[in-house]
């Protein structure tokens, strides 16, 4: 599960700068994509648009960590925060403050950091465009977190919940939406409902539903197929778009707010997940492959928070040069374009770094001598035996 959450983050942090581009003009910056351009990159957008399989395991993860919901006791949960462990089942007022505490804890250091550096640009003189250009790139992700914390405080509910019951209220809230030209904002119901099928999907698994390995292996199947089947079908005869990323100049985007070609392609990826458990939990049996997972995992909050920041620091830095850099501050129209960014990557991991040095420590908060606090961290259990780190 840690692997899959890890592979989750990593999706979303180069989904973006593959993506996002900011291309400087008369002074000022403003933000465009290589998909408004180049069409024929919709693909890029099936790889790495990996939340689906983020909100999976924050399902199987909530249904374990607070407890038995079928009469079982929580298994150990790897890096799933608070509650974990074989000890006894924690209250739901505790969990819950401890799990939103860590998911909120790191936002506050992002907020504070951006409002003096905004009023610091504002106080600059930078071009009110191009502020509101940065803000919207830096704090645009937050609202994953937003969603995220809400369906965790909701969990004794939804972990009981048919994941086809959201998915039925996101297909009513589509065909109103675009069928009977119903108004825009029924949209935004599907943020909720949209993040809910995947999210009741993994609290299924955790509490047994899918089945033993063979059942889950089969869902798998089923979801991968007529996920990809069903998206198919919705993107070629629907009308729905290809990406499944947000397109600056398009009319309807599938992910602001979800819509069904969304949802439907993420059960697709859940499918995926489902089948790769099984191989992934003997790959992480490796020690060096699982030390990689369990590093990403204690900073995931911290590169996802912080991977926007990153690139802006970057690309402001590259403006201190006399002459537009391609791939930083050119507009992504062509395929040289990808080849430079495709460059920059490197340079936009070693800004992360430098943010992750600064950052990391709040994520998991500080003991009283300065020290980080101690995370327990399960290794993936061997048959017949369980083996702890």
């Amino acid at each position: 599960m840690d692997a899959l959450r890890a592979a989750a983050i990593l999706g979303v942090v180069l989904g973006h700068w593959l993506v996002t581009a900011l291309v400087s003009e008369g002074g000022a910056l403003h933000g465009a994509s290589p998909l408004t351009h180049q069409p024929w990159l919709a693909p890029v957008s099936w790889v790495f648009q990996t939340l689906a399989v983020f909100f999976l395991v924050g399902g199987y993860v909530a249904a374990r960590g607070l407890g038995p919901v079928s009469g079982r006791r929580p298994l150990g949960e790897g890096l799933c925060g608070p509650g974990s462990g074989r000890g006894s089942v924690p209250s739901y007022g505790p969990w819950l403050r401890a799990r939103l505490v860590r998911l909120f804890r790191p936002v506050a250091a992002v907020l504070a950091l951006w409002s003096v550096a905004t009023l610091g640009l504002l106080a600059g003189g930078t071009d009110l465009g191009t502020v509101r250009t940065l803000l919207k790139l830096v704090l645009s992700p937050l609202w994953f977190l937003l969603v995220f914390g809400a369906l965790t405080a909701l969990t004794p509910l939804v972990a009981r919940l048919h994941p086809l019951w959201p998915l039925a209220v996101v297909v009513h809230v589509d065909l109103w939406r675009f069928g009977l030209d119903g108004p825009e904002w029924l949209g935004w119901i599907n943020l909720v409902a949209g993040w809910l099928v995947p999210y009741c999907l993994g609290a299924a698994w955790a509490r047994g539903r899918l089945g033993d390995p063979a059942g889950v292996r089969a869902t798998g199947v089923v979801l991968l197929a007529g996920g990809a089947v069903t998206t198919a079908v919705l993107v070629v005869l629907g009308g729905y778009p290809a990406s499944m990323v947000g397109v600056p100049g398009t009319a309807v985007s599938n992910l602001n707010p979800p819509t069904l070609a969304a949802v439907t392609f993420g059960l697709a990826q859940c499918g995926l997940a489902l089948l790769l458990h099984g191989p992934l939990n003997r790959a992480m049996r490796r020690p060096l492959l699982w030390t990689g997972v369990t590093l990403g995992n204690l900073s995931a909050l911290t590169v996802f928070l912080w991977h926007q920041t990153a690139l802006l620091a970057v690309t402001a830095c590259g403006l201190l040069a006399d002459t537009t850099l391609p791939g930083l501050h050119t507009v992504p129209d062509g395929p040289g374009w990808i080849l430079a960014r495709l460059a920059w990557l490197p340079v936009f991991a070693l800004a992360l770094a430098v943010c992750w040095t600064a950052f990391h420590g709040i994520e998991h908060g500080r003991g009283s001598r300065g020290t980080t606090a101690v995370v327990r961290v399960h290794r993936p259990a061997r048959e017949g035996a369980k083996r702890h780190v």
